[in-house]
This record gives C-alpha cells, structure tokens and sequence, in this order.
C-alpha cells in the first residue's frame, strides 16, 4: 500500500464517522470539534511516524561519515554519540534493519568495544535474521521505512547524500563484515589471555614460613613443649630411691 492509498483510506474512515454521528442526531458543533481533535491527533502520529524513520537515514549518514576511511581523527565522544543515536534507532522498531545493526557493530569496534562489536556484527553475519531476505512478515515500522528506502532508491536525487550513505555501508557491509567479526573476537581472545597473564602468581614464601611444599608440620613441632624444671626432676629421683632402698 503506497502512502496515496493510505491517506485516502483514512479520510474516508473519518467521513464515514461524521455521516454517522449525523445519522445518530448529534449536534454539528459536537461533530466539528470531534473531527477536529481526530484530524490533529491523526496529523501528530503521522508526523511522529515519519521523523521515526528519517531518524534512521540521518544515523546512517552520522555513522557513515565517522567509518569512512579518512585522514579526520575523531574525538572518544563524538562516536559515543553517534553509538547512543544508534542505540535509539535501534529501540525505534521490533525488526531493525541488518544495515544498523553493522553500522552499530562497526561504530563498536571503531570506540574498542569489541564485545559490543562482535555481538552485532554476528547477527549480520551468523544470524538468518541479518538477511534481509528472511523479514517476510515485517513491523509496521519497518514497513514505512522500505517504503522511503525504495523511493529515494529510485530518485536518488531526493536524498543524495542519504543515497551515498546507504551505499557506503552496504559495501562495507558485504566486503568486511566477516574479518571485522574475526578481528573483534580476536581482540576478545588476547585480552582474556593477558588477563590470565596478569594474575600474580602464587609463591610457597607468602603462605608462611611453616608451609614448606613437602613438610609436614605437626602440632608438637609447631608448639614444642617446654620441658619440667631440674627441681622436679631431683625430686622425682630422690623419692625413687628410698622406695627401693
């Protein structure tokens, strides 16, 4: 359905609707100011539905400019915001498009989140939901938005820089996607090695000095017993001898 048929087919509810509060003998002023409310309520959701969508081309034109290979140095923060715009396009509909998810996993790698980084560039490379040709049963939102990507398609002239955008991170998309996935997981596996690495390592000294490795201590060598005075020991010789005398 083109944007004419839709249009069309919700005027004609609305008339339908007057025709019959008419018919039910409800006074015209009470009709006016229903059709009124309906039409600026009909107008507001429109409009929201169509900056939801250009949201989505403008994040493509963001993201594509930080990508592009170029001599330009981008401040930490600068990517940060275009991830966060990102981010939100991303919340705007149940079925995003596979193109910003990469977009989102390039950006990822791009800041040193490859965790980040290989989570969204495997949905495009690994998941069958990264295919486009998978989404048969498409949101509502990601209707609209194919209706736009097509007409700018055909009339690149519409939205030219949009147009070149798209472009770009497609054919990033179809020539690098694979080997950045394999470069994030890699740098996902060197910092869990140095991360092993650095742990310190356990030696025998710190445990104390009585935990020699191949010693055992037993209670009386950790705590010799003193041995009784020379008093005791006379005395108990002493008394000794008269019992044998």
């Amino acid at each position: 359905m083109t944007k004419g048929q839709e249009t069309a087919q919700r005027l004609i509810a609305i008339v339908v609707i007057m025709a019959m509060l008419g018919v039910m003998g409800i006074p015209l002023t009470v009709i006016f100011f229903f059709s009124t409310v309906v039409y600026f309520v009909w107008r507001a959701v429109q409009r929201s539905e169509q900056q939801d969508v250009k949201n989505i081309f403008d994040f493509y034109i963001s993201a594509n400019e930080v990508l592009r290979d170029d001599e330009k140095r981008w401040y930490g923060f600068e990517i940060s915001s275009v991830v966060v715009e990102g981010e939100r396009v991303q919340a705007l509909m149940p079925d995003p498009p596979p193109l910003v998810y990469f977009a989102l996993g390039a950006l990822y790698q791009r800041a040193g989140d490859h965790e980040a980084a290989a989570e969204h560039l495997a949905y495009v490379i690994e998941d069958e939901r990264g295919d486009e040709g998978a989404r048969v049963q498409p949101s509502p939102e990601l209707r609209r938005y194919v209706e736009v990507l097509r007409r700018i398609e055909r009339d690149p002239v519409e939205a030219p820089q949009t147009m070149a955008a798209i472009r770009s991170l497609e054919r990033a998309r179809r020539t690098r996607a694979a080997a950045m996935l394999d470069e994030s997981r890699e740098k996902i596996r060197a910092r869990a090695v140095e991360s092993v690495a650095a742990l310190p390592a356990q030696d025998a000294t710190d445990k104390g000095p009585h935990s020699l490795p191949g010693k055992r201590q037993t209670p009386n060598a950790a705590n010799p017993t003193m041995p009784p005075p020379i008093s005791d020991v006379l005395r108990d010789l002493y008394e000794e001898e008269k019992k044998t005398a």
